[in-house]
């Protein structure tokens, strides 16, 4: 018997595609890694040149999550509050905003 979850080869298409896409980023990687930590939280931070230009690849070791944001997004950060990022660790892995898809 195998038991399986409603929406399983979906998310098992879609965590291949991500896979592929973080390879992809780290084949263009410039320069070495920086590595960001405290008794809280690690991050590993890393310049990606892209067909469109460059994105800084932001990744949580611990989790695996990872993010790659090109410079508007990460202007963006700071046009935020604190409260904005207050808000965003007190809902890890949600979304920010109500209705809006993680």
């Amino acid at each position: 018997m195998t038991l399986q979850w409603e929406g399983e080869e979906q998310d098992r298409q879609a965590a291949i595609a991500l896979a592929a896409q973080r390879a992809e980023f780290l084949s263009h990687a410039v320069g070495e890694p920086v590595l960001i930590a405290n008794e809280f939280s690690e991050v590993r931070v890393q310049r990606v040149e892209t067909r469109n230009g460059s994105r800084l690849m932001i990744e949580s070791p611990k989790t695996g999550q990872w993010i790659s944001l090109d410079p508007l997004e990460l202007e963006s950060l700071t046009w935020q509050s604190t409260a904005t990022f207050s808000a965003m660790i007190g809902h890890p892995f949600g979304p920010l905003l109500p209705g809006e898809p993680k």
